[in-house]
């Protein structure tokens, strides 16, 4: 029996916190049915060889089917499957580390450069002021791409229990004092403020961007790793292979979902599934969210995660966080035009939030990139999903 890694080990205990979730979400029996049997069941020897010549099957069957892994990684010279996409791309960034971009998402910020870069997008309410007013935080993998990406903003407690699940270098300006305890712990790095300002006819607050270099320079001049480190907890999804995707609509539990209306008042963010390119469009503020560094694209994606927790307010100027910190709570999965419920659990700050389908297994991805949205449990009923 192989060992389990501690990457393994969160899974497994993870899952039992996905089933116990699930439990507290749909109700259960409070009738016991682990009465014992009168009889017992024997474990013969032919049971043992039977059980024997079934694992050497599956180990067979494993081994080729890492064979046939094997030969299509061949077929993809200098280049690996991404952790965060399952995409190919350079295998020079294998052991880089993502970055973490805080993006204001008030209208008078855009439009936005670089959001369509980003391999995964988080948005979550940023205050319960200003009619609950979201911000975006984008992980990046390849941030040597970038050309301009931003405006960038302030941080909050909830995105530096996040950015350290992939092991990310935080880019943001600044933030309230609510993140000093944060910015204590040796497993989270950040670059804070001191980008480049770029003339855009807006108030300064709008015009700090990322450009060209600027990531690489700073995280040398900050002396931080630029690969994985000893906190990186390993890939955070798993994948389905890109020539067996996931199919949501075979599920029993499946609905259609072409539109998911969130409940973000400010904001009136939205996704609209396009089955020619098999991805969600995404829209705020009554039009397409485009991106200006890279040919005014809509910022599109694969999978679709909405995540229900609860917050916690800080004051009376709106600071608040979600409680998402060794929290179980329940959400939906969405892909290929069809949604299932799902329930999500999360320990430590460092470890992956693991997202579990309603039979308890962890869900799996299709390739591409995914939208993360964190919805207020107070509004949770209001989301719309058809």
């Amino acid at each position: 029996m192989k060992n389990l890694t501690r990457r393994d080990f969160l899974r497994v205990s993870g899952a039992g916190l996905g089933v116990f979730g699930l439990m507290g979400l749909v109700g259960c029996s409070s009738e016991s049915s682990g009465s014992s049997s009168s009889e017992e069941t024997q474990v013969t020897s032919v049971d043992l060889t039977e059980a024997l010549e079934e694992q050497s099957e599956t180990d067979t069957d494993t081994e080729n089917t890492d064979e046939e892994e094997i030969v299509e990684e061949e077929s993809h010279e200098g280049m690996y499957r991404s952790e965060l996409t399952n995409e190919w791309i350079d295998e020079a960034l294998e052991n880089q580390r993502p970055v973490a971009i805080m993006v204001d998402n008030e209208s008078t910020a855009l439009d936005h450069y670089g959001v369509s870069q980003a391999d995964i997008v988080y948005e979550m309410m940023n205050s319960t002021a200003n009619s609950e007013v979201t911000r975006l935080m984008c992980i990046v993998k390849d941030y040597a791409a970038i050309t301009q990406f931003g405006s960038i903003r302030s941080t909050r407690p909830t995105n530096m229990m996040i950015a350290p699940e992939y092991n990310a270098v935080l880019v943001h300006d600044g933030g309230p004092y609510y993140i000093d305890a944060f910015l204590e712990n040796a497993w989270v790095d950040n670059l804070s403020g001191g980008f480049s300002h770029i003339s855009n006819g807006k108030a300064y607050e709008y015009t700090e961007y990322v450009t060209t270099a600027e990531i690489e320079t700073r995280m040398a001049s900050a002396k931080i790793d630029t690969e994985y480190n000893e906190y990186y907890q390993g890939v955070h999804f798993q994948f389905a292979n890109e020539s067996d995707p996931v199919i949501l609509s075979e599920e029993s539990n499946s609905i259609d979902c072409t539109l998911v209306d969130l409940p973000f008042p400010h904001n009136k963010s939205q996704l609209d599934y396009d089955e020619e390119s098999n991805t969600y469009l995404y829209s705020e503020y009554g039009k397409a969210h485009i991106d200006l560094a890279n040919d005014s694209v809509q910022t599109s994606f694969t999978n679709v995660i909405l995540q229900c927790a609860s917050i916690t307010q800080y004051d009376e100027n709106g600071y608040m966080q979600f409680n998402i910190l060794n929290e179980t709570g329940s959400g939906y999965y969405i892909t290929g035009g069809s949604a299932i419920p799902i329930t999500w659990s999360k320990g430590h700050d460092m470890y992956p939030t693991v997202y579990y389908n309603m039979s308890g297994s962890e869900i799996t991805l299709n390739t591409g990139k995914t939208y993360i949205a964190l919805v207020s449990k107070s509004r949770w009923d209001e989301l719309v999903l058809e």
